[in-house]
């Protein structure tokens, strides 16, 4: 007998088609659903299964390992470009014969001023290289930034509300940026996490309750109408 009635790796998914999970706009449970792997930023993929042996000449077999790489709490409220921290081992004074070290290897960071073009203002971010030569187009899985996700989203609701603070004096700069983005019923769901989305569905569907007195004093008002209208009306004869 198995011990549960689905198997655990697929609970996330099950959990999303129940409740208020399954009452989330579409367009938002299809983003979760997006499970492109991020480009590889520590390692180097093969793309093949096969390749021939530099030592041997014979055909082996070779696989994509991705490094792992550990993510601290700071790279959310910065721009690392998926760079993170990778543990491992060196050997000492660089010799195979000696003890082997434990290492963590951390990217380099640098302070930068950003410019938005969208939002017309300046944000002082701590960014990484690889950040700075992809600051135009990086993807969201190899963002993997809170911070990101959260900017993302303030430039695409300026963007679907059309705000026309954006170049005052240059309207058609103005119209060439609104015209390359989505509207804002799915700007306002860009980069939220789970619990974010649910807490926004939640609000949206909460509705303030009516004091009694009032749904009594319209539902009296519709019975005296409704009495008025009955009752023969007397016609005087001139």
């Amino acid at each position: 007998m198995p011990l549960h009635k689905y198997p655990p790796k697929i609970w996330e998914a099950l959990k999303l088609q129940k409740g208020i999970y399954a009452r989330l706009p579409q367009h938002y449970l299809c983003s979760l659903q997006d499970s492109a792997p991020p480009s590889p930023v520590h390692w180097r993929p093969l793309g093949v299964k096969y390749r021939l042996s530099p030592k041997s000449g014979h055909r082996e077999r070779v696989q994509d390992v991705p490094i792992p790489v550990y993510h601290p709490p700071e790279s959310q409220s910065g721009l690392w470009g998926g760079e993170g921290w990778i543990s491992g081992f060196r050997y000492a004074k660089d010799d195979k014969l000696s003890t082997r070290l434990r290492k963590t290897w951390k990217p380099q960071l640098f302070n930068r001023e950003l410019y938005s073009e969208i939002l017309d203002q300046k944000f002082t971010v701590t960014v990484t290289a690889r950040t700075l030569d992809l600051i135009d187009a990086t993807p969201k899985q190899d963002l993997n930034s809170k911070f990101g996700l959260d900017l993302k989203r303030a430039m695409l609701l300026r963007l679907a509300r059309k705000d026309t603070e954006l170049y005052p004096h240059d309207p058609s700069r103005r119209e060439k940026i609104y015209n390359c983005y989505k509207g804002e019923e799915e700007a306002e769901w860009v980069g939220l996490s789970l619990e974010e989305a649910v807490e926004k569905q939640r609000l949206l569907e909460k509705k303030d309750p009516e004091p009694l007195h009032k749904s009594l004093m319209k539902k009296l008002v519709e019975e005296l109408a409704i009495k008025k209208l009955s009752e023969p009306q007397i016609v005087e004869k001139k």
